[in-house]
């Protein structure tokens, strides 16, 4: 399968033009060979590369696939990503309460994440709101960190 974290700096270097010719499509190639093995900075990567619809189609749904994978190891851009997929419904249904959930996980781990979940708070009533911050508590009860 290869290295994992090998594929994902040639990715990187790909995607950046570092060292060798820019082409996204190629850094695409490289960052799916690493996140099928489950590096969540590949997943986070490629996640945004179907965003956007750089080097590959642009597909909400796969994007918030492996914006999902990522985010289920922790990975704090994944999921504020993801979070923002079930705010704005993109790829996914709207769903305020998991926007806020997994935004606020985001916000545990990265600053920048706490203006976004504190406007996803606004849109929540009381309930949403006790809600989507009981969904948080049970998720880091169940990934601990390292």
């Amino acid at each position: 399968q290869g290295d994992a974290a090998a594929q994902y700096n040639l990715g990187v270097s790909c995607a950046e033009g570092l060292g060798v010719r820019k082409n996204v499509t190629e850094a695409a190639r490289w960052y799916r060979l690493a996140a099928d093995q489950g590096l969540e900075s590949a997943q986070l990567a490629l996640g945004i590369m179907y965003k956007d619809g750089e080097g590959v189609a642009q597909d909400h749904a796969e994007a918030v696939r492996w914006f999902r994978l990522a985010a289920d190891q922790g990975d704090g851009g994944a999921q504020v990503n993801l979070g923002l997929a079930y705010g704005f419904g993109r790829g996914i249904p709207v769903n305020f309460v998991m926007a806020y959930m997994w935004v606020t996980l985001a916000a545990s781990r990265n600053e920048t994440a706490v203006e976004v979940r504190d406007r996803i708070a606004t849109l929540l009533t009381p309930e949403q709101l006790a809600e989507g911050q009981r969904l948080a508590l049970e998720w880091d009860a169940a990934h601990p960190r390292d």
